[in-house]
């Protein structure tokens, strides 16, 4: 509530954060879906490094989901970290460590705050994984032939096109964060 009230266009930086991480999503569900389609869970150590990101991209997004501390943020935080309870032997003291106490609480929210600030750089880093692995399978060529004979260096070509799909994405960003 500071940032958007106190703050010269706060309410702005907090759009474009929120539907960022929205835009985000849509691009990571385009991304496992060329995967499937292409057959890239055949890359065993790629696949799982990327569904490992997958899950590393929910908990953040469920973290920051929960720091406005409203109700319908206290009620996920409880509920979903309740869930935890079921793992066997560690569960309860696991809700426990992640809650900071006996219920969710401020010093849950710090954690949230905490995580939601780590998480990032930790998919940052296992991103830089997955593209390593990547790099060694080679990616998926939708003909399943042999493209030695006609590659094209990735510079010229691929440079523009990835900059020219982001300053569109960047576009659409600040016009839904600004007039929606």
């Amino acid at each position: 509530a500071h940032i958007c009230r106190d703050v010269n266009n706060g309410w702005l930086l907090r759009n474009m954060h929120a539907n960022g991480a929205s835009f985000f999503f849509i691009c990571i569900y385009l991304h496992i879906g060329r995967g499937l389609y292409y057959g890239s869970f055949l890359f065993k150590e790629t696949w799982n490094i990327g569904v490992i990101l997958l899950f590393l991209v929910m908990a953040t997004a469920f973290v920051g989901y929960v720091l406005p501390w409203g109700q319908m943020s206290f009620w996920g935080a409880t509920v979903i970290t309740n869930l935890l309870s079921a793992a066997p032997y560690i569960g309860n003291e696991l809700v426990q460590w992640i809650w900071g106490g006996f219920s969710v609480d401020n010093a849950t929210l710090t954690r949230f705050f905490t995580f939601h600030f780590i998480l990032p750089f930790i998919i940052a880093g296992m991103s830089m994984i997955h593209l390593l692995f990547l790099h060694q399978t080679g990616s998926s060529n939708p003909i399943g032939l042999n493209s030695n004979s006609d590659k094209i260096p990735f510079h010229a070509y691929y440079s523009y096109k990835d900059a020219f799909g982001f300053a569109l994405l960047l576009i659409l960003l600040v016009a839904l964060s600004t007039f929606a």
